[in-house]
């Protein structure tokens, strides 16, 4: 019998939980064990009055260990008080299986040294792609590769909401607006729109495909708040959508790690990538591009993810079990590759940043109108060596006072 404790009973705690119920006779034949739910801890029982698994249910986390458990799921989020339950869980040698990108972006390395001294494990395989069974993929699939580069999509709010301003003409707040009243977005999207989300998330990818501890919080975040819907008109010059890409690429001495918007051909593999779908194109340097898609949350994609590692601890898959590194990794923040970009200039001076763009670029095209009608601005594609070209070019116009703002998007091949 292996008793599975849960902390945690909201979306994603009540589909593993149902999984769990669906599921309990799965390892019956092969191990001759069942799965057995015990305890679940939630916040008020006075909300859960009416559920059918009533009697699991506790408010006291002590009631979580006094009974005989093996695993504790962790659907919680967040990271107060989930980081000090997980702690005592490990320290008190439970397995824990967790989809909490917070709490493995912020104490990952921790947690795994804590679950390694005690001779258990902490699985943390929906933490990143929901449902996708991505992390799984580059430790055991993928290991006789080297991995190159990360290109994703793994946000399924902002996706939903630039593919809406991009198909039906929104404007970013109606298109919010729409993704909250369907659920794909909290009351307050901060952590999406802003890129943090997805940034923990690829912090997490990158730490395990490069081996190297990427640190979310030295990865360069642009959001979508900005992204209007000119800029969409634009994209479609270059038949190009708008996505939140999170990419990271391996250099010989740096990590590049850069979660921002990003002008993508439409009838490209992520290009194609719509709604609260995600995405990730991994590049092995013997496999070559390598793409991983599907519902990156929701109840029971998430749930799916989340039982996996629980039948990968029951079967005892303990020797291919991720690490982190002890090496923590030097942030690029910078592209720094030849490329295509797309800048919006608000100026009082059209005639003087025209003839600097095209001074600053080799090869630049420049509008003689713009689709917002707005004169006090001007909008060009051009061709840098890399980012801090463009960068430069941004602060010298700012800083003598020719443009009050400068948009830039990289178009990406």
């Amino acid at each position: 019998m292996i008793n599975i404790a849960m902390l945690g009973y909201g979306v994603v705690g009540s589909g593993v939980a149902e999984l769990i119920f669906r599921n309990r006779d799965k390892f019956k034949d092969e191990l001759n064990e069942e799965l057995v739910l015990s305890k679940i801890l939630v916040r008020n029982i006075s909300k859960h009055i009416d559920n059918k698994n009533k009697e699991l249910l506790t408010e006291d986390i002590d009631d979580i260990f006094k009974e005989k458990v093996d695993i504790i799921v962790e659907a919680m989020g967040g990271l107060d008080p989930s980081y000090e339950y997980v702690k005592r869980a490990l320290n008190m040698k439970k397995h824990v299986v967790t989809a909490n990108k917070d709490l493995i972006a912020e104490y990952g390395y921790e947690l795994l040294q804590i679950a390694k001294k005690n001779g258990v494990t902490i699985h943390f395989e929906a933490s990143v792609g929901g449902g996708i069974p991505i992390l799984k993929s580059i430790n055991e699939c993928l290991v006789g590769n080297e991995i190159k580069s990360i290109k994703s999509i793994l946000n399924g709010t902002t996706n939903f909401i630039l593919s809406k301003m991009n198909h039906n003409g929104m404007s970013y707040t109606e298109a919010l607006e729409l993704a909250q009243k369907l659920g794909f977005a909290e009351a307050n999207p901060e952590s999406d729109v802003k890129g943090y989300d997805a940034a923990r998330k690829l912090s997490i990818l990158s730490t395990i495909a490069y081996n190297r501890r990427v640190d979310w919080k030295d990865i360069n975040i642009e959001g979508i708040t900005e992204i209007d819907e000119y800029d969409f008109k634009y994209a479609k010059m270059e038949k190009c959508s708008i996505k939140l890409m999170g990419i990271s690429k391996l250099g010989s001495k740096h990590i590049y790690a850069t979660v921002m918007p990003v002008m993508v051909k439409e009838d490209s593999v992520l290009g194609k990538i719509e709604d609260e779908y995600n995405a990730i194109l991994v590049e092995g340097d013997a496999v070559g591009d390598v793409m991983f898609s599907g519902k990156g949350a929701g109840m029971f994609p998430t749930a799916s993810a989340v039982f996996a590692d629980i039948a990968d601890i029951v079967k005892q898959k303990r020797k291919k079990c991720i690490t982190f590194s002890s090496e923590k990794a030097e942030i690029d923040k910078s592209w720094g590759l030849k490329g295509k970009w797309f800048l919006r200039v608000k100026t009082q001076n059209r005639v003087k940043i025209i003839q600097g763009i095209s001074s600053s670029f080799k090869s630049c095209y420049i509008l003689s109108s713009t689709f917002s009608g707005n004169k006090e601005e001007v909008v060009a594609f051009v061709n840098a060596d890399n980012e801090v070209c463009i960068d430069n070019y941004i602060e010298k116009v700012k800083s003598e006072g020719e443009a009050c703002d400068v948009k830039k998007l990289l178009i990406l091949h």
